[in-house]
C-alpha cells in the first residue's frame, strides 16, 4: 500500500480512538448496541414468619395489617404514673396500689407467712413482696430464668414453671434474702416459644397441673402439645388429663367440687368478632377434648381443620368470654371480705385484645355458677384499663389474699393493685 493511501486511513483510525477516549472507553472497545433502560430492582422478599408467630396467618388487608401485639413496657411504671384513679369498681369497693417496680408482673401466689410471689413472662425474674417495718418491699428471689410465668406454693416450697422445665425452691420464705437456686424436678417439655409459657396450679390431689400450649395460631398439634398435664410434687407420674386446648393462662379448682376450671385463648385471624375465648371445666379427666384445632368456641368449625368433624364431638365451654378478650388468670373467690354474691364466684382477668380494631376486654369480670357448676351470669367488676381505645394497663392475674382482699397484677405497668370492700361506706371510683 502506498504512503499516500495509508495516511488517510491512519488519521481515520486515530480520530476514532480519540472519540472513544472522550467517551471514557479504551481504544480497542466496541461501541455498545442500544439497550433498553434497566428495570427497577424487585423489592426484597420479606422473610417468612416463624411457626407460631402472632402475625402468622394475618389477612392481607389494610385493617388487619394495622393490628399488632401490645408489648409490655420494658421498665416498670413509676408509682405516681399508674392508672389507679382511672379504674372503676362497684360501689363499696376501693382499689389502691399494693406494690410497684415489678417489671412485667404476671402470676401471683401467697406463701404461708404472707409473702406474695409474682412471676414474669418476658423477663427472667420471680419477685417476692414482703412487709418490712410497716412498708412493702420488692425482692428478686430468682433470675436467669426462661419465661418463668407459672408459679405455685405448697408447704413452704415455691414451684416455678419455665418454658421448658419446672423447678422448686424449698423453704423459700426463710431464705428471701439469700434464696438458693431452683432445683429442676421436670423437664420433659417442648421448647416452642409460641404459647410455651406455662400456668401452674396445685390440685386438691397435691399434684401440679399445667398446660402445654399449641405451638402456633392454628395447626395440627403434635401429641405433646395442646393439652393439660399433671405431675407429682417430685416431678414423677406425668399424666395427660385433657386435650384439644390452644392456650391456657389461668386455672383454678372449684372450692366445693374440686373440679378444674380454666380460661382458654382461641385462635386468631378468623375475624375480629369470632371466635370468642372460653371458660372451660374438666369434668372427665383423661377423656375431655376441648376441640382445638377442629372446633372453636364450642360451635364454629375451623375453616381448614374442621372438615369431617362436628363440634358436638368435643367438650363444650362453660361460657364464652368475648372475642379475643385474652382471659388469663382466674380464681374462685373464697374470702370473707366481699359481699355474699361473690362467694365461690370466679374472678377472671381479661388481658384484652390486640387483634381487634376496637379493643375488647382489659378488665376483671365476675362469673357466677349454678349449684351444678354450670354458667349463671357474668358481670364487670374492674373496668378502665382501656381508655380511648388504648391500654393504660393490662390485668394479668388475680389472687385472693388470706384477709379476703383481692390482688390484681398489671403486667403492662409492672404493678400490683389491691381491692378491698368496706360494706358500702366508700364511694365508687
Amino acid at each position: 500500500m502506498s504512503r499516500r493511501t495509508l495516511m488517510p486511513r491512519l488519521l481515520l483510525l486515530a480520530g476514532a480512538a480519540g472519540a472513544l477516549a472522550l467517551l471514557g472507553l479504551p481504544a480497542n472497545a466496541q461501541q455498545p448496541a442500544e439497550t433498553p433502560p434497566a428495570a427497577a430492582p424487585a423489592p426484597a422478599a420479606k422473610p417468612p414468619l416463624p411457626l407460631g408467630h402472632p402475625l402468622l396467618g394475618q389477612p392481607d388487608t389494610p385493617g388487619a395489617q394495622k393490628l399488632a401485639p401490645v408489648a409490655a413496657l420494658p421498665i416498670a411504671t413509676a408509682a405516681d404514673k399508674l392508672p389507679v384513679n382511672q379504674l372503676t369498681l362497684p360501689k363499696g369497693f376501693k382499689l389502691e396500689l399494693y406494690a410497684s417496680g415489678l417489671t412485667n408482673a404476671r402470676m401471683m401466689r401467697q406463701g404461708d407467712k404472707g409473702t406474695v410471689f409474682v412471676s414474669s413472662r418476658v423477663i427472667d425474674k420471680v419477685y417476692a413482696i414482703v412487709e418490712k417495718n410497716g412498708k412493702r418491699e420488692v425482692k428478686v428471689i430468682a433470675s436467669g430464668l426462661h419465661r418463668p410465668n407459672g408459679i405455685a406454693f405448697h408447704k413452704g416450697t415455691l414451684y416455678i414453671a419455665e418454658l421448658y422445665q419446672i423447678s422448686k425452691i424449698e423453704n423459700i420464705e426463710a431464705n428471701l434474702d439469700n434464696p438458693p437456686k431452683p432445683t429442676v424436678i421436670y423437664n420433659d417439655l417442648p421448647k416452642d416459644e409460641a404459647h410455651g409459657w406455662k400456668f401452674l396450679a396445685l390440685g386438691p390431689d397435691n399434684k401440679l397441673y399445667f398446660q402445654v400450649g399449641a405451638p402456633c395460631n392454628i395447626c395440627m398439634p403434635s401429641p405433646a402439645h395442646a393439652q393439660i398435664r399433671r405431675i407429682n410434687l417430685d416431678g414423677s407420674g406425668m399424666e395427660v388429663v385433657a386435650r384439644g386446648i390452644r392456650q391456657i393462662v389461668g386455672m383454678d379448682f372449684h372450692p366445693l367440687t374440686d373440679v378444674l376450671y380454666f380460661t382458654e385463648n382461641s385462635r386468631d385471624w378468623m375475624s375480629e368478632d369470632v371466635p370468642q375465648d372460653k371458660l372451660n371445666r374438666l369434668a372427665n379427666p383423661g377423656k375431655d377434648n376441648f376441640g382445638f384445632p377442629y372446633c372453636h368456641q364450642g360451635d364454629i368449625a375451623d375453616p381448614e381443620f374442621g372438615w369431617g368433624h362436628s363440634c358436638d364431638e368435643f367438650t363444650k365451654p362453660v361460657t364464652l368470654l368475648g372475642p379475643h378478650s385474652a382471659p388469663l388468670g382466674m380464681r374462685f373467690y373464697t374470702g370473707d371480705m366481699f359481699p355474699a354474691k361473690f362467694n365461690n364466684a370466679i374472678l377472671i382477668a381479661r388481658h384484652g385484645s390486640w387483634n381487634r380494631t376496637n379493643k375488647f376486654g382489659g378488665d376483671v369480670v365476675m362469673v357466677k355458677l349454678n349449684r351444678d357448676g354450670t354458667f349463671r351470669s357474668i358481670e364487670p367488676f374492674i373496668t378502665g384499663f382501656i381508655q380511648d381505645n388504648k391500654y393504660v394497663g393490662r390485668p394479668a392475674d388475680v389472687l385472693v389474699l388470706k384477709d379476703g382482699s383481692l390482688l390484681v397484677s398489671d403486667d403492662y405497668n409492672g404493678a400490683v393493685y389491691r381491692v378491698t370492700y368496706d360494706n358500702g361506706r366508700l364511694s365508687s371510683r
